[in-house]
């Protein structure tokens, strides 16, 4: 991964506060909350963590091909096919 330390710090506080989502459904789920506020706040986690996904795959399309596209064609190709094997995961999901 080839993020600046701004872009992984920034990543890395995404992730705590996704951390934090998580625990909070947790407590939800253990308080026996009403089910369709937990669904509310599993949506919105959920919808943070594919944020976070796809400012990791911009970061790699901008980097990683870039990158493997100076070092020769057999690289690049295989950096676009791992590139989209994980756009086909992430729509999948």
């Amino acid at each position: 991964m080839t993020t600046t330390g701004t872009d992984r710090d920034a990543l890395h506080r995404r992730l705590h506060r996704i951390e934090g989502q998580v625990r909070g459904i947790e407590r939800m789920v253990e308080q026996d909350a009403y089910c369709i506020d937990v669904l509310t706040q599993v949506a919105a986690a959920s919808r943070a963590l594919q944020s976070v996904a796809l400012l990791l795959l911009d970061d790699h399309l901008h980097h990683c091909l870039t990158e493997a596209a100076q070092a020769g064609p057999n690289l690049h190709t295989q950096n676009v096919t791992e590139a989209s094997q994980a756009i086909a995961r992430l729509v999948r999901s």
